[in-house]
């Protein structure tokens, strides 16, 4: 049997944990992504992404107009 030396042995394992951490394993699930909101009554409350739409779009001269004749 031969003699393996401490300075290999730790070198090899450190060597292959260093390759390792490299690598991203897969997790099972992704984790939900929730943004939170402030409601013009003062609530806060909690939207996940998924319900948000894709496309943010800008907007339109006529809403400002609105928010701004309701304040």
């Amino acid at each position: 049997m031969s003699k393996i030396s401490r300075k290999y042995f730790l070198f090899t394992g450190l060597s292959l944990a260093a390759a390792a951490s490299l690598f991203r394993w897969p997790t099972s699930a992704k984790p939900r992504k929730v943004t939170k909101f402030l409601t013009r009554e003062g609530k806060l409350v909690e939207i996940s992404d998924d319900a948000r739409p894709a496309k943010r779009q800008a907007a339109s001269k006529e809403d400002v107009q609105h928010w701004i004749k309701n304040k």
